[in-house]
């Protein structure tokens, strides 16, 4: 098939047990060179989404804009379809407005391969999403995985069969995933024929003969698959039966397959399997033991069932940082058993809380996160937590949802745990609704209600809504006079301010430092901080807020003497958010005291501490003072590289480029001086060239080129 090209976008890597298929990859490329909407069915466990994924990786060097994959299997509803496809596509939306015209405007103008992976549960809203995309993006492909086809008009359907049963895919499929050299006569030949070729029964047929032998599963296969339904164990693999009549004798056999290794597991193991069940993403084992332990299902007993199913493929085994998934077809199973033995709710319900708790254990309360223009990072530095919040986010979502609907008081708490750290990371659509929603229903008073409003006011502020951030920072700080208050009642003591009121204050600061109103900045904060003695992350906001405050006043030597002694505190407690935004404050005061080599320097320490924080807004105000530095030193081509890569950024944001005024006005000052120079139709050459190259590759060559470099 020839060598994969890199190009733009992100696909997952490929299994490297993938097995034959040439002429099926030869139908899909073909179908996506002639149709902008191409649906690979089959039954359940054919193998569509290895098939899909490599068929995208084959044809994405013809999409000058990129393939990227969305995958929709974590998604428990349609409310957050559309966020996880901006997600999918680099989109990191920060405007208010309505989601699905952040993008449209993201798509119009690109030819890029959209992968939308197991849609079956969300079949109609894929419907209507890859309609008004396709209308709203003439050079947009889809390639969509599901069970049946969409409906959308246009679509091109090409239905996936097994592998032939007989032939030697099937045969080939099965010696890798038990990692033995098996004979293609005998009972290796009778069990794929028995298994009809289908892949994922095939691979939980290996699991067995790594157990068994070859002999012993070809016998209990013959037993199990040759069972009426309703017969024997035949019952209970009637569990998977689909009310439509689409492939009937591929899905009897896939259900035998599953039905009959959940028999041949240990009851605890069965037990286990089902309450995984209630895991969208990645889970350990101490998820999976605070969640599904419970009764015979001991915490001492659960590390060998979670191994027996390993064993078994049921569950792939940990990846690096010790984390197992479960495939759909098989999660679809378990919940149909924790159905069955009545444990749905109650499952849901200790997963909701286990991530409640994990969201409040794990330091996610501060964040650790690079801010917006005036720095509102945080955090109680630890990264390592932080960074596991992306891999849990559909988890949390989840845990979220749930509460919302069960628990209003507990919703209140994981929103305003997590909402920084979310929109920190791009996700503020997420943040925000889930605030909102949150503080809509719960009536609770308290820190928890006034960590919630802080956070929503910072994700207004990240947005570009300083209308709504000025509402809620006045409510932030009601409410945080009132908690406080109430806590020094309840200990029989004067009030005294505290975080509550440093963070409110940071909040207002902020607000106004948005807003262009440094002076007002500066007053609320240095009010605060000379009144409340309190070491706390909030503490380290509200001072970086009067650092940025003093730099819009134009007192520059207070500022930086400020940014040292803060960047000296933030070393002692670990802490990467704020030394982010510091580093920005840094390049900022060296461009306005005329030095541009020292200015590039921490502007690609800004950028190495958001990348590493996985702050797309920060790596966009990053490349515009780096851009900024560069041009300012008379080195017009590598300033033109990275505005353009910082637009590309930008974009991906979904709003125009901003940041503090200062800043602005040195960049169009200095930009205007290096088109000069090198002359404008080179530095829109230069420029073009990394806004439509790969952003990754475009953020690697600003971190190592040019002054300071």
């Amino acid at each position: 098939m020839g060598e994969t090209v890199r190009v733009r976008g992100h696909l997952p890597d490929e299994n490297p047990g993938f097995v034959g298929r040439r002429t099926e990859l030869r139908r899909i490329a073909t179908a996506l060179a002639d149709h902008r909407l191409v649906t690979v069915t089959g039954a359940g466990g054919v193998g569509k989404t290895r098939l899909a994924l490599r068929a995208a990786h084959r044809v994405a060097a013809r999409f000058p804009d990129g393939a990227w994959w969305a995958d929709l299997t974590p998604l428990d509803g349609e409310r957050l379809l559309v966020p996880l496809v901006a997600d999918a596509v680099d989109l990191s939306d920060h405007t208010p407005g309505m989601a699905t015209t952040a993008l449209h405007r993201r798509l119009a103008d690109d030819r890029l391969l959209l992968v939308l992976d197991s849609c079956d549960h969300l079949a109609g809203p894929c419907a209507r999403l890859v309609t008004e995309l396709l209308g709203a993006a003439p050079g947009l492909t889809v390639l969509v995985t599901a069970r049946r086809p969409l409906g959308v008009p246009g679509e091109h359907v090409l239905t996936v069969d097994p592998l032939p049963a007989a032939g030697p895919e099937a045969l080939e499929l099965l010696r890798r995933a038990c990692g033995r050299d098996l004979p293609a006569d005998g009972a290796s030949g009778e069990i794929c024929a028995r298994l009809e070729g289908i892949p994922l029964a095939l691979e939980l047929a290996a699991a067995q003969i790594r157990l068994r032998g070859a002999e012993a599963v070809r016998d209990q296969l013959g037993t199990h698959l040759d069972a009426a339904p309703g017969e024997a164990t035949g019952g209970r693999f009637a569990l998977l039966a689909h009310p439509e009549p689409v492939w009937p004798r591929r899905h009897r056999t896939l259900r035998a397959a599953i039905g009959w290794s959940h028999e041949l597991a240990e009851p605890l193991e069965r037990l286990l399997w089902a309450r995984l069940s209630v895991f969208r993403g990645p889970f350990d084992l101490a998820s999976a033991t605070a969640v599904c332990a419970g009764g015979p299902l001991t915490p001492a007993a659960l590390p060998a069932a979670l191994d027996g199913l390993v064993r078994a493929c049921v569950v792939r085994p940990a990846d690096r940082a010790g984390r197992h998934r479960m495939l759909d077809t098989l999660r679809e199973y378990g919940a149909l058993w924790l159905e069955r033995l009545g444990e749905t709710a109650a499952v849901a319900d200790r997963h909701a809380h286990h991530f409640r708790a994990y969201a409040r254990g794990a330091g996610l309360l501060d964040g650790d996160g690079a801010g917006d223009g005036a720095g509102a990072g945080a955090g109680d530095g630890r990264p390592g937590p932080s960074r596991d919040l992306e891999a849990h986010h559909t988890d949390l979502r989840t845990a979220l949802d749930r509460l919302l609907r069960t628990d209003s008081d507990a919703a209140l708490d994981l929103a305003g745990s997590v909402a920084f750290a979310w929109s920190c990371r791009g996700r503020l659509r997420e943040a925000r609704d889930g605030l909102e929603q949150a503080l809509l229903l719960s009536g609770a008073r308290g820190r928890a209600r006034t960590r919630a409003l802080w956070a929503l006011g910072v994700t207004l502020v990240f947005q570009g809504d300083p209308g709504a951030a000025q509402e809620i920072s006045e409510r932030c700080a009601r409410e945080a006079r009132y908690t406080e208050y109430a806590e020094a009642g309840t200990a029989g003591g004067p009030h005294r301010p505290g975080e509550l009121t440093l963070d409110a204050a940071a909040l207002a600061g902020l607000v106004a430092l948005t807003t262009g109103r440094a002076k007002a900045a500066a007053v609320v904060v240095g009010h605060v901080l000379d009144a409340v003695p309190d070491d706390s992350a909030a503490r380290l906001r509200c001072h970086l807020v009067r650092v940025f405050a003093l730099t819009g006043l134009g007192r520059l030597d207070e500022a930086d003497a400020g940014a040292r002694a803060l960047r000296e505190r933030c070393e002692e407690r670990g802490e990467h958010g704020i030394r982010t935004a510091l580093a920005y404050h840094s390049a900022l005061i060296c461009l306005l005291t005329g030095d541009p080599g020292a200015a590039a320097g921490h502007a690609r320490a800004m950028l190495e501490g958001s990348r590493r924080l996985g702050a797309r807004l920060g790596v966009a105000l990053g490349l515009d003072v780096l851009a900024t530095a560069l041009a300012a030193a008379g080195d017009g081509a590598s300033a033109a590289d990275v505005s353009g890569t910082g637009e590309a950024y930008w974009r991906a944001t979904g709003r125009p480029r901003r940041g503090l005024p200062g800043l602005r006005a040195l960049r169009e000052k200095y930009t205007g001086t290096a088109r000069a120079a090198l002359g404008d139709p080179a530095y829109e050459e230069i420029f073009l060239r990394a806004l439509t190259g790969t952003p990754q590759e475009g953020l690697a060559r600003a971190l190592r080129t040019g002054p300071g470099s």
